[in-house]
């Protein structure tokens, strides 16, 4: 029941999507910051966790400084929440604007004709971004997502991006073990996976994240090395009401037969992308998560 309830809670996604597809379009701008500083105040873990995200970042700070951080975190968080589960009705975003730093990698990743894999993070309008820049090249969009605790809540916002043209896969330890990335790969897709969260029991390489030990998911490397896609770390920042602001590293090619030492290369070259991005962007990285 609690899990109903919580910041990623069914119970709290479906207010959110009443609020965002019937409400005029001032509720869709201006109550979702109200909405966040009270899921602050009321998810002390999460709150929690955006303190450490947070100072991983950028290390420990003036008290007033972090607080301001917290609430804008929270804040961002609803908004982006708020303007995904408007699609499919009348306040289906159009985006006023959007800016792309990099789209030259996608394309060179893309004409490899091999597909992509999409390393990114939970931030603002990932989920979002990901399947206009998908619609733009006229290639198919699958998201790889660990299942969500709450099943309502899954198969709820899993509809909603769906509307918008997004495949969800959901995945546990290994995504390769049930899921059929291959054949979407196969197909010249773009397969995206996340790679901020590793819950204990997942395969991840040693990385150094944050100027410090940390561990990214081995499924982005093991999902290129089998199919020949290149590794194109993307992530996306709001950066204003319907406005948005992605970032696209250049492609890294894993090698079918790659050394170990290659694949270690390969995933520092990740974490080293999702550290500049968090650093640049620390309101927008959306990891409430505690176990991992």
């Amino acid at each position: 029941m609690a899990e109903r309830f919580g910041l990623d809670g069914y119970f709290l996604r479906k207010l959110a999507m009443l609020g965002a597809s019937k409400g005029p379009e001032w509720f869709l701008r201006y109550t979702p910051p109200v909405i966040g500083l009270a899921a602050m105040a009321l998810v002390p873990s999460a709150r929690r966790a955006v303190v450490r995200n947070l100072r991983m970042a950028h290390g420990e700070r003036a008290t007033a400084l972090e607080a301001v951080d917290v609430a804008r975190t929270f804040g961002s968080y609803a908004a982006s929440l708020a303007e995904a589960l408007a699609a499919g009705s009348k306040n289906q975003v159009d985006f006023q604007s959007h800016s792309v730093d990099g789209k030259e990698n996608m394309y060179a990743a893309l004409e490899m004709g091999k597909g992509v894999v999409v390393a990114s993070l939970h931030s603002g309008g990932w989920d979002v971004l990901g399947s206009l820049f998908a619609d733009r090249v006229k290639t198919p969009f699958t998201i790889v997502m660990e299942p969500e605790r709450d099943a309502g809540a899954r198969r709820f916002h899993d509809e909603l991006r769906e509307r918008a043209g997004v495949k969800v896969a959901h995945a546990g330890d290994d995504p390769l073990a049930a899921l059929p990335l291959l054949r979407d790969l196969k197909d010249k897709g773009i397969v995206a996976l996340l790679c901020d969260r590793t819950p204990p029991g997942m395969k991840t390489f040693d990385v150094s994240l944050f100027d410090r030990p940390g561990k990214i998911p081995q499924g982005p490397f093991r999902l290129a090395q089998l199919s020949g896609a290149p590794v194109v770390p993307l992530f996306c920042a709001r950066s204003g009401f319907r406005s948005y602001h992605v970032v696209v590293r250049p492609p890294i090619v894993v090698p079918r037969r790659a050394t170990p030492e290659e694949l270690d290369a390969a995933a520092q070259a990740v974490a080293s992308a999702m550290t500049d991005f968090v650093r640049a962007y620390p309101t927008q990285w959306f990891h409430f998560a505690s176990d991992g």
